[in-house]
């Protein structure tokens, strides 16, 4: 079972879940604040923090490494859960996992009242279109010794790779600790096959075929505005989508590093989505 950590407000008493679920290279402990803050807000849900296959404190199980796998993984630990899963959100690799977990058709599916994808597109990017720079990073890692004596020693080599410090001092979060020091992760050769099906899965069928509803959508899009993900077509289709009442959309002042740059935006964005409330506006946001 996928590692996480369960986050409550203190004196809340929840009675449902809601999953948080990472990108690649990252762990469930990226989305803590939003979670935080979320549960604060709304102690009716729980937050459930997940580390993704091969990723945080989670093994890589065998191959196939896709979409699918993944939230295949995540259904298997919903089912163990103590409170019953409602809502899931995902920012960029872990948004297209969330939106498989919809795109099931099982019962988890059919309970998901909130589906809340961040920053990923849920289109093809031939290419990796829009994300040229994670084949850089893996690149960068995979030129890396497995074990180091310290965080530093990590940080200071991916630098020296053309990696920024805040991208080096990310990834070096994830090591592991071990006996004589700290141990890199991530398989990237799994890594790289879970990327590989994330560029080259569609699921706008996920949304085109979703019932038109009056403010109540349970697909819930949320774009920074300075990323590259979602291009001009793939804004305009969300646009339509938002207008045609299959999705609400909230466009949020932030680059693809949306609960780091606007985590109030994404905090009053997800609230107002969740509960029905008027949301930052009730049109399209740009």
């Amino acid at each position: 079972m996928l590692h996480h950590e369960i986050v409550r407000a203190e004196s809340g008493a929840p009675t449902r879940s809601f999953l948080f679920l990472h990108g690649i290279l990252g762990s469930g402990t990226n989305l803590r604040s939003i979670a935080r803050a979320f549960c604060r807000a709304d102690a009716s849900w729980q937050a459930v923090l997940v580390d993704l296959r091969g990723h945080g404190k989670s093994a890589m199980p065998p191959p196939p490494h896709t979409l699918a796998a993944c939230a295949d993984d995540v259904a298997a630990l919903a089912r163990g859960l103590s409170l019953p899963v409602a809502g899931v959100l995902g920012h960029s690799f872990g948004g297209k996992v969330a939106m498989s977990l919809a795109h099931r058709g099982d019962s988890l599916a059919q309970a998901l009242a909130h589906v809340v994808s961040v920053d990923s597109m849920p289109g093809a990017r031939p290419g990796g279109r829009g994300s040229e720079n994670v084949a850089v990073v893996l690149e960068a890692l995979a030129a890396l010794p497995r074990r180091f004596a310290k965080r530093e020693e990590m940080i200071e080599a991916l630098v020296t790779r053309g990696q920024t410090r805040a991208i080096a001092s990310w990834l070096a979060m994830s090591l592991r600790r071990v006996p004589d020091g700290f141990e890199m992760p991530f398989e990237l050769e799994a890594i790289g096959a879970l990327l590989d099906d994330y560029f080259t899965t569609d699921l706008w069928p996920l949304f085109d075929d979703a019932s038109p509803r009056d403010g109540s959508a349970r697909l819930h899009l949320v774009i920074g505005d300075r990323s590259p993900v979602f291009d001009a077509a793939d804004r305009a289709h969300a646009e339509r989508l938002a207008r045609d009442g299959r999705a609400s959309l909230d466009v949020l002042p932030a680059g693809h590093w949306v609960h780091v740059d606007d985590p109030d935006g994404l905090t009053r964005a997800l609230l107002a989505r969740t509960s029905g409330a008027p949301a930052l506006a009730d049109e399209v946001r740009s």
